[in-house]
């Protein structure tokens, strides 16, 4: 058993936000989760990035292993907030 801290998608068709979220590997996408530390919005310019530091800290500490997407969304747009 794994846990990754990943994106879920929400939103309408053609609309989509995304969620950030630390779940079990094993879980679907969009399914169960064990908590929300954030979201991205990639539809406004810039896109919107809210990640919650101390939270997001605590799980990478713990063994939480993040997405190359969510690596990638925090490394460019950097807006962890605490």
């Amino acid at each position: 058993m794994g846990v990754k801290i990943r994106l879920t998608r929400k939103g309408s068709n053609k609309n989509p936000f995304y969620r950030i979220v630390v779940a079990d590997s094993r879980y679907p996408r969009d399914g169960r989760f064990i908590e929300q530390i954030g979201r991205y919005d990639p539809l406004k310019n810039p896109p919107e990035v809210f990640v919650k530091k101390e939270r997001y800290d605590y799980w990478v500490k713990v063994g939480a292993k993040p997405s190359e997407t969510v690596k990638q969304i925090i490394e460019k747009h950097g807006n962890i907030k605490s």
